[in-house]
């Protein structure tokens, strides 16, 4: 190994895809760099050869397929450590799998960020396949202690190191009174169960007329959703798609209530984030969730699927001033503990771990 540290991190980039995977890798790459003697780059995990082609399909993903195997085997032999995010099932077969064949091949050592709530679909479906690609990994990392547990049940040790948010980038805000101004902001697709807040804020806009809800994400449910919203006589639904993340911590500053209603899920950063900007949240109690969230501490939440309960959860908040400064106090005291000042140190220590001790333990007690 070199004198600086070269580290590439192989995810979805904020480019082609703003999802939370991309968000975290930006993110830590970002930090990395400002760390001395270490150097971070981003591989993505799809990457467009052909804009052009891009509405057709299998032959866009067939494209951006060979262009990923193209570039991973071009860039991997020049990094010391490959840091693969993951989610489940096909993207797994498709992008960490070949990285991890083509790492070991030149010698490189290896981390599995494995980042998906569905973990315990994937070894139900793919079993032997799954078990067999894990073993490759040097390291298996996840955001959070429900996942650390889903792989101990499949017999392999994993440990957590958390999502990161930059603080300082969202606005504290107390509210009070507390209006009306509902948020979603997850990925508009079956996993994150959007009709679920839109049937509770039905029952909401019942009591509360002037109610509003802002979707602001993408996904390929967008059309079923407008039209849902439509079905059930919706005022005041504003969907205003894909947001950058400027303009989302813009939004946080703008709303008073957040809903979340997946039905799998692990760590989702906008929980954080709401903690970051004082907006207090109703959430399903989903896969990690109930790891960074305590009901009544610092959120409430309902069970899988409940309108109802995640709609008397709303009015409780705006009826109650008391539980709602109770809980955005205590989001804001959890949300240290995803600072890159603590997730960050964990990183260096394990990078450290995994290569040549002597520089990387220079780098990690001399933070830029």
């Amino acid at each position: 190994m070199s004198k600086e540290l070269k580290i590439l991190i192989i995810a979805p980039t904020l480019d082609t895809f703003l999802g939370g995977q991309a968000i975290q890798a930006d993110r830590l790459a970002r930090k990395l760099n400002e760390v001395p003697g270490v150097r971070a780059e981003l591989q993505s995990i799809g990457p467009v050869p052909f804009p052009a082609l891009q509405k057709v399909k299998y032959l866009r993903t067939a494209l951006s397929e060979a262009k990923y195997l193209l570039d991973i085997s071009r860039r991997i032999r020049r990094f010391d450590i490959i840091h693969m995010c993951s989610a489940a099932n096909w993207s797994f077969l498709m992008q960490p799998t070949p990285a991890v064949l083509v790492a070991r091949a030149f010698g490189k050592k290896t981390i599995l960020n494995y980042r998906s709530g569905q973990l315990d679909q994937h070894y139900e479906r793919w079993g032997r396949s799954l078990t067999n690609t894990l073993r490759l990994f040097d390291e298996i990392v996840t955001p959070s202690e429900y996942l650390v547990g889903g792989f101990a049940d499949i017999g392999f040790e994993a440990r957590a190191i958390y999502n990161f948010i930059d603080v300082e980038k969202f606005t504290f805000r107390v509210r009070k009174p507390l209006k009306p101004v509902f948020f979603s902001n997850r990925l508009l697709e079956e996993l994150y169960n959007i009709p679920c807040i839109l049937r509770a804020f039905r029952i909401v806009q019942d009591r509360i007329p002037e109610a509003r809800l802002i979707v602001a994400s993408f996904g390929d449910q967008r059309e079923f959703l407008e039209n849902f919203a439509a079905e059930l006589k919706l005022e005041n639904v504003k969907f205003v798609g894909k947001v950058d993340q400027q303009r989302m911590a813009e939004l946080y500053n703008e709303v008073d209530i957040y809903l979340n209603s997946p039905n799998t899920d692990n760590m989702p950063g906008s929980i954080l984030e709401c903690y970051a900007s004082g907006v207090p949240i109703v959430t399903t109690r989903a896969g990690g969730i109930p790891y960074i969230l305590e009901h009544e501490k610092t959120g409430l939440m309902v069970d899988i699927n409940d309108h109802q309960g995640m709609a008397d959860a709303a009015l409780r908040l705006l009826a109650d001033a008391d539980l709602v400064e109770r809980l955005v106090a205590n989001g804001r005291q959890a949300v240290r503990k995803y600072s890159w000042e603590t997730v960050g140190e964990q990183w260096l220590e394990l990078y450290a771990s995994l290569v040549d001790a002597p520089a990387i333990s220079a780098i990690a007690t001399d933070p830029r």
